[in-house]
């Protein structure tokens, strides 16, 4: 059972307020979960998800993609990490495709590539409407500290399908678990604020169906 709810942006004549947003939670017997992302913020975050490991990344995803995020979550981390990681990824994911709306003006697609050290991960996503993660970040630890290295792919595969985004990650080269997954999250933000920002030259929603 979840019990899960995001609004809708502000209202477009409150000129006060941001006006692609997202504000919900997410509740299930092992998960409960808050959540709220401005889409045009300033990089700055609150995550709280009692898993070192993954409240680093996620910060990287806030400040690389000028995002506002604030993420308080608690788990069944007695149990692992893993719903705890999960949900998160399908909460932000579902912010994410409330906060960017019908996607008028905004440019859609985002690549970035980011090195870290001697590892270096490209990243390329499109807010298709079509949720997909292709994978291809061999992580050689299995783990990251105490943290599961499985659950990169985890999480992106919950961001990805939730948010109706086509999301490829891909290592060019690299051998450092820690530096892999560090780039792999910082090219995320990187692409997302790339995808997410609003051109004046696009007319409507960015697709010759007219819809996404």
């Amino acid at each position: 059972m979840s019990d899960e709810q995001f609004l809708p942006p502000a209202n477009p004549a409150d000129s006060a307020a941001p006006l692609r947003r997202a504000a919900g939670h997410r509740a299930t017997s092992e998960t409960r979960i808050s959540l709220e992302l401005v889409l045009d913020g300033d990089g700055g975050s609150e995550i709280h998800t009692g898993v070192g490991f993954f409240d680093h990344m996620l910060t990287h995803i806030a400040r690389h993609g000028l995002l506002s995020l604030a993420i308080r979550a608690e788990g069944d981390l007695a149990v692992d990490d893993h719903h705890t990681v999960e949900d998160v990824g399908i909460a932000l994911g579902q912010a994410l495709r409330t906060a960017v709306g019908d996607k008028t003006g905004m440019v859609r697609y985002g690549a970035a590539t980011i090195p870290m050290d001697e590892s270096l991960v490209l990243c390329a996503l499109d807010f298709s409407g079509r949720g997909r993660l292709t994978l291809d970040l061999p992580i050689p630890d299995p783990r990251i500290g105490t943290f599961a290295s499985e659950l990169v792919e985890e999480f992106f595969h919950a961001v990805a399908a939730n948010a109706g985004m086509t999301l490829h990650l891909r290592l060019l080269t690299g051998h450092n678990s820690h530096h892999i997954a560090e780039a792999a999250f910082k090219a995320f933000g990187r692409a997302l604020d790339a995808a997410t920002r609003l051109d004046p030259r696009v007319a409507g929603i960015p697709s010759t169906k007219g819809v996404l």
